[in-house]
C-alpha cells in the first residue's frame, strides 16, 4: 500500500521542473493506464501498485476517458468549435482534437498542462494537425492561462467554448480554492459554452480511498470530494442529464459499478 505522508507537499514540490524518470508523474501514470508509451519505470511501478489493490482502475480510466470524449462530441454537435483541455496530460488516441475535428474539421483545440515535459511531449505529438496547440500553464493561475490564450490568438472567449476539467480538480487542494478557479473560467465563457468536469469521489470505498489518497508527499496528492461539492463547481451552468453521476452512467446503462467512483458532469452556460 502507498504509505501515508506526514504532511502535504508544498506547492513548489508539486510542480514538475524537469525530466526526472525517478520522480512520480501523474500524467505518465495515466498515460500508462490508457495504454500509452510516454511513461517510465517509476510511473509503471506506481500504476502496478495501484492496480494490485484497485484492479478495476484501468477499466475506470477508460470509462472516464469515454465520458470526456462523449462530452466533446456533445459540444461539437451543439456547434461549439473551440475546446480548452485543462490539465490535459499526454494526448492518447483518440484525443480530444481527433474527436472534435472528425465532427468539425475547423475545430480549434488547446491543451494546457503544468508539466513542461508533458507539454514537450504534446508539442511533438501534435506537430501535424492544424488548429491544435499545447501550452504550459497551471490551472491554479487562470490569469496566466488567459494571457497566453489571448497573446497567441488561440481562444476567442466571445464565442462559445468547451472547457474540460478532466480528472484535474482533485489535484487542487481546498486551500488552493478550486471553486474560484472554475469560476474564473466560467466568468470568461460566452453563453452557450460547455463546462465538463470529472472528479474523484469520496463515495469511493474506504479501502480505495486509503490507496489513492496516500500520496500526500508527492506531486500526485489528491483531494477527492463529495457529489454536492463536485456539483457546486458547476454553479452558474445548466446541468445536462443525468447530472453529477459516476462517469460510466454517461456511457451505457449496463456498465458495472466500481469501488472507485469517478463523477462526471456536463453543464451549459445560459
Amino acid at each position: 500500500m502507498v504509505e501515508e505522508a506526514e504532511g502535504p507537499a508544498s506547492e513548489r514540490e508539486r510542480i514538475p521542473h524537469s525530466l526526472d524518470p525517478g520522480e512520480l508523474n501523474s500524467a505518465r501514470v495515466y498515460d500508462y493506464l490508457l495504454g500509452g508509451k510516454d511513461n517510465y519505470e517509476t510511473d509503471r511501478a506506481m500504476a502496478g501498485r495501484m492496480l494490485s489493490q484497485v484492479p478495476e482502475l484501468k477499466t475506470l480510466v477508460w470509462f472516464a476517458r469515454g465520458f470526456v470524449l462523449k462530452a466533446v462530441e456533445m459540444a461539437a454537435d451543439a456547434g461549439i468549435r473551440q475546446f480548452l483541455d485543462l490539465g490535459s496530460g499526454i494526448p492518447v488516441t483518440p484525443a480530444v482534437h481527433e474527436v472534435a475535428q472528425k465532427l468539425e474539421p475547423s475545430a480549434r483545440v488547446v491543451y494546457v498542462d503544468y508539466d513542461p515535459v508533458v507539454v514537450a511531449h504534446s508539442n511533438a505529438l501534435l506537430a501535424g494537425p492544424p488548429g491544435v496547440a499545447a501550452l504550459l500553464g497551471d490551472i491554479r493561475s487562470p490569469s496566466d492561462i488567459f494571457e497566453q490564450l489571448e497573446d497567441n490568438g488561440l481562444i476567442d472567449f466571445d464565442e462559445p467554448v468547451a472547457v474540460l476539467f478532466s480528472g484535474v480538480l482533485h489535484y487542487v487542494m481546498d486551500h488552493e480554492h478550486p471553486a474560484d478557479i472554475v469560476a474564473a473560467f466560467r466568468d470568461r465563457m460566452a453563453p452557450g459554452s460547455y463546462l465538463v468536469i470529472s472528479h474523484g469521489s469520496l463515495d469511493s470505498s474506504p479501502e480505495i480511498l486509503r490507496v489513492l489518497t496516500g500520496t500526500a508527499d508527492s506531486p500526485a496528492q489528491v483531494a477527492f470530494r463529495t457529489t454536492p461539492q463536485t456539483e457546486a463547481f458547476l454553479s452558474g451552468f445548466e446541468l445536462f442529464e443525468p447530472g453529477v453521476v459516476p462517469v460510466q452512467q454517461w456511457l451505457r446503462p449496463d456498465l458495472p459499478d466500481t469501488r472507485m467512483v469517478m463523477l462526471g458532469a456536463i453543464g451549459r452556460k445560459p
